[in-house]
């Protein structure tokens, strides 16, 4: 029998963990699924643990690669998966009872959804999480409709990679998983978003997500702050020439000024920089005035709201809201 869900679980170097991770995913109930677990490049023991499991549960498909990166890895187990739906896994995560069938269902319910993910718990294996990731946690764990996703993908990258599950046909209809210069799995909600998927969550924490040293979200330059901006530029570029107004950009300070530049890189220029702080109205900030509020006109400037203080981007709404302003038609927040 063909299986429903073919869940990707790359690993490398992880021997005293994978073992825990695979075998969360194949104590899952009510889900038909394959595992394909990919060793990249391990020079541990871990291969060796991942078989002995698949010796004895032939759900398990063992792939192996030289060490081609995460996207490589995830692009082989992908054109070997035999599921409709694809699930994403990470070799020192462990997955909660009830969580792909919690997703598998949210994806039968809402056909318009090309992936899902979950929130999660963030744990560390030696010390703590740091407030910033607790922090990030906690603003994904805060989006669930389909809404809150399109609201805010400009924002940050709002779904958990290890917590997701895929409806294939978006995967594919979207290229897949695409490595470069850039934080794959924001790369990949993206594109999804842009070709017009929707992204949500089943609102229950349903994956623990480790945090240790080493790992790629700390360690790799991919997923620097900059290169956040940089992924997500040209998709907010593309956006605003769609609606086809005078940009303006709430916020005069590093944080707009880093979005200017993001922007300017992808062909689209702000017109006017907003600002509450009366010092800056007045000035210039790289070729364009710093105004007022007021300044702003609905229908006639796209508000690109992106200030960095903690708070701030909910202020800001409220403000435009107040005034008629329609987050994702007259303004859109990235910062």
């Amino acid at each position: 029998m063909t299986p429903r869900v073919s869940v990707l679980l790359p690993y490398r170097d992880v021997g005293g963990l994978v073992e825990e991770a695979l075998q969360s995913i194949l104590d899952q109930r009510d889900v038909d699924l394959e595992v394909l677990a990919i060793d990249d490049g391990s020079r541990d023991d871990g291969p060796g643990r991942v078989a002995r499991i698949a010796a004895r549960d032939t759900r398990v498909r063992t792939l192996a690669t030289d060490g081609v990166g995460l996207c490589g890895a995830l692009e082989l187990a992908r054109s070997e998966a035999k599921g409709e739906l694809i699930a994403r896994m990470d070799g020192d995560d462990v997955a909660l009872p009830g969580r792909l069938a919690s997703e598998v269902a949210l994806l039968d319910r809402a056909p318009g959804l090309g992936a899902v993910g979950t929130f999660v718990e963030p744990f560390a294996t030696d010390g703590e999480v740091g407030d910033g990731m607790r922090s990030y946690v906690a603003w994904q764990n805060g989006l669930v409709t389909a809404e809150d996703h399109a609201r805010q993908i400009f924002v940050e990258s709002p779904l958990c990679h290890p917590s997701v599950v895929l409806r294939r046909s978006a995967l594919d209809a979207v290229g897949g998983f695409r490595d470069g210069p850039f934080p794959e799995d924001y790369d990949l909600w993206l594109r999804l978003d842009a070709a017009g998927f929707g992204l949500a969550k089943v609102p229950e924490v349903l994956l623990r997500w480790r945090h240790r040293a080493g790992r790629a979200t700390f360690a790799d330059a991919r997923y620097g702050r900059d290169r956040f901006f940089g992924a997500k530029a040209a998709f907010l570029a593309s956006r605003l020439a769609r609606l086809g107004r005078e940009v303006a950009i709430w916020g005069a300070g590093h944080t707009g000024k880093r979005t200017a530049r993001a922007l300017e890189a992808a062909g689209v220029r702000a017109e006017l920089f907003v600002d509450i702080d009366p010092r800056k109205i007045g000035r210039v900030a790289r070729g364009a005035p710093i105004v007022a509020t007021a300044a702003l006109v609905r229908g006639r400037h796209t508000v690109v709201v992106a200030v960095g203080a903690r708070g701030a981007r909910d202020v800001v709404r409220s403000q435009l809201d107040a005034r008629g302003f329609v987050e994702g038609v007259d303004y859109l927040c990235a910062s």
